[in-house]
């Protein structure tokens, strides 16, 4: 019969300290921002003055040189704000009289996604639209006529068209429009303009490159309603699946930090296994060994117990692919073990790496004992005297089937022999 009661203490002790750690080697799931919101942009092109010209003065239809580079953020898909600074050259036109000046100017400006206003994401994900416009201040400067700078404020408004080439790069043209205010001096810098308060009126076009930065795989420019909907979802499942009790202890998944308590064990608020003289051994399961083995011995017993379970592989601690970093959900592992020496002093431990069969067995080999090596650093850390550590590298699990995800995650482990 006491066989038959050790039996069972040793199965669910097994579950106690070690099923958790394989069936949460990853961290709670949560939701990140979807999309990127900055981005640069960079564009060059041609540009007219249309106003405030000296008669007989004139440039080209289209005049070379206009450039424009700016810093953009989307507060979201459809909404966004950009600040950019712009620079233009005027020439004459050929067969008229020569003069040179230049236009500079910085600008704050709203934009609207329209591609995502209209849904274009409905028939096509490689064309956008984006409405921008606002207000600054710019400087014309000529070393010719006037010969000095004029300060002048402006509107600017246009639109730019996309073309996606990737998701970090998109190929823009870009068409606008600026109105600038008290303008005092005429685009050519030869005569005083006569307009009133809105003056100079400049047209650009050009294109250009914008960068989106960030870490997620879409921008905001590309997010579209069906985006939005799969985040939706995402959420709702991860409340879902986080509402979940897997062990019944009356904590759901989403806040319990361990999850695979043995049933019918109190557990605290945030679902652990009560453990009041941090044994490793949850209260009601030590209590009941203790009743079962009341006679002399029953500390001895339970140590046995434990010991049994530590040396049988039940206990272990788990890494992600090709990483030397316990899983956080794992680390009750290295916990188990670290209250059995502190328990008992005069016992010492092999800590044991393995990995999986995918890649160099020369590198997993080491990996195994990068492994170890972590893990011992961990219980080092907790109060243990490295003395009692060995850490042994076992290289290539080669136990399980190597094309199985989840088989592999099993052998990715660290495990023990106490001595």
């Amino acid at each position: 019969m006491k066989k038959k009661l050790v039996s069972v203490s040793l199965l669910l002790l097994s579950f106690a300290a070690g099923a958790q750690n394989m069936a949460t080697t990853s961290a709670k799931p949560s939701v990140d921002q979807e999309y990127n919101k900055w981005s640069i942009e960079l564009n060059g092109g041609v540009n007219k003055p249309t106003r405030t010209m000296t008669p007989g003065y004139t440039t080209e239809s289209a005049n070379f040189f206009h450039g424009d580079l700016g810093v953009r953020y989307m507060f979201n898909p459809k909404f966004g704000l950009k600040l950019d600074v712009g620079y233009d050259q005027f020439k004459e036109k050929k067969n008229t009289p020569d003069f040179e000046s230049r236009y500079v100017r910085a600008s704050l400006q709203g934009v609207v996604n329209v591609g995502r206003a209209l849904n274009f994401e409905t028939w096509t994900n490689t064309l956008g639209l984006l409405a921008h416009g606002g207000f600054g201040v710019a400087q014309i400067s000529t070393e010719t006529g006037f010969g000095g700078q004029d300060y002048v404020a402006h509107g600017i408004a246009g639109l730019t068209g996309q073309i996606k080439l990737s998701n970090r790069v998109a190929l823009t043209g870009d068409l606008t429009g600026i109105v600038n205010g008290r303008q005092n001096w005429n685009f050519d810098g030869m005569g005083n303009t006569t307009t009133g308060s809105f003056d100079g009126v400049l047209l650009n076009a050009s294109v250009g490159l914008t960068v989106y930065l960030g870490k997620n795989q879409k921008h905001a420019d590309w997010v579209g309603e069906e985006d939005r909907y799969k985040e939706l979802e995402g959420r709702v499942s991860t409340i879902e699946t986080g509402l979940i009790d897997s062990d019944k202890d009356g904590v759901a998944d989403l806040y319990d930090l361990e999850p695979n308590s043995i049933a019918g064990v109190a557990v605290n608020t945030k679902g652990q296994s009560i453990d009041t003289n941090q044994n490793g051994v949850p209260d009601e399961l030590e209590s009941y060994l203790d009743k079962t083995y009341e006679k002399k011995g029953a500390g001895t017993a339970t140590n046995n117990t434990v010991e049994e379970l530590i040396n049988g592989g039940y206990v272990n601690v788990y890494f992600d692919f090709n990483s030397s970093k316990p899983t956080n959900a794992s680390l009750s592992g290295v916990d188990f073990l670290v209250k059995y020496l502190k328990n008992n002093p005069g016992k010492s431990a092999d800590i044991i790496g393995y990995s999986d069969e995918i890649g160099n067995s020369d590198y997993n080999t080491e990996l195994s004992r990068k492994r170890a090596e972590a893990v011992k650093k961990v219980a080092v850390n907790a109060g243990i005297d490295a003395s009692r550590l060995n850490v042994i590298a076992n290289g290539e699990d080669t136990s399980v089937n190597k094309n199985s995800k989840e088989a592999r995650q099993i052998v990715r482990r660290v495990t023990f022999q106490v001595k």
